[in-house]
């Protein structure tokens, strides 16, 4: 109920502004849609999410499969088009497989949204945990780049890109059915899950790169 109230506010608002707003998506293989037919992969699935709500919201995949930070990084200027109004960052997975220094991530996606605050471009920066086999210390730096560089930058946040995959009954083979063979990108129903839960953030980033309130 509470989301629906959330959702149902957000569209108001939107309301409120209507014109179009362009969003651009910079990821890695999550957001490009990696193993799935461009119909089914988190883009075209959260454009169809935005448009079922009347939003006039349109998408860019900015997703680049096996990017890093510091490839977004690089790629940030020429993503921030003058057309662009709000970006989702959505990069580290790759890090995290390639076991690189916190501190050089957080430096990457820093400069990604330094880069967006000076172009004047709204951003949801979405968090990422690490595991836990690079050591408690490598965790605890690696999870707090996220919520600490979204408050010092004031951007949008959005805890995880998997937040839709909610573990149930506290069995984390119940995740299984929504991910693909590789057990790293999720499938077709599991990427619906992902733009359920993450759409209403999606629509305040669209709201408040429109002029909207935070």
């Amino acid at each position: 109920m509470r989301k629906v109230m959330v959702l149902i506010t957000l569209l108001w608002a939107w309301t409120a502004q209507a014109e179009e707003v362009v969003i651009a998506a910079l990821g890695d293989s999550l957001t490009q849609g990696y193993g799935l037919p461009e119909q089914d992969g988190f883009v075209p699935q959260l454009q169809r999410w935005l448009d079922a709500q009347d939003t006039d919201v349109r998408l860019i995949n900015a997703g680049v499969s096996g990017d890093t930070t510091a490839g977004g990084l690089a790629r940030a200027a020429w993503t921030l088009t003058p057309e662009v109004d709000g970006m989702i960052v959505a990069l580290g997975g790759n890090d995290l497989l390639r076991g690189v220094d916190p501190a050089v991530s957080r430096s990457n996606l820093d400069g990604i949204l330094e880069a967006a605050q000076a172009a004047g471009v709204e951003v949801l920066l979405v968090g990422m945990q690490a595991p836990g086999n690079f050591g408690p210390a490598y965790k605890e730096a690696f999870d707090a780049i996220y919520p600490e560089l979204s408050a010092a930058r004031g951007t949008l946040y959005f805890p995880a890109f998997f937040e839709g995959l909610s573990v149930e009954g506290g069995d984390p083979a119940s995740v299984r059915q929504f991910m693909q063979p590789d057990g790293i990108h999720p499938n077709a129903a599991g990427v619906a899950r992902i733009v359920d839960a993450m759409g209403p953030a999606v629509l305040e980033l669209a709201i408040k790169a429109n002029g909207g309130g935070a």
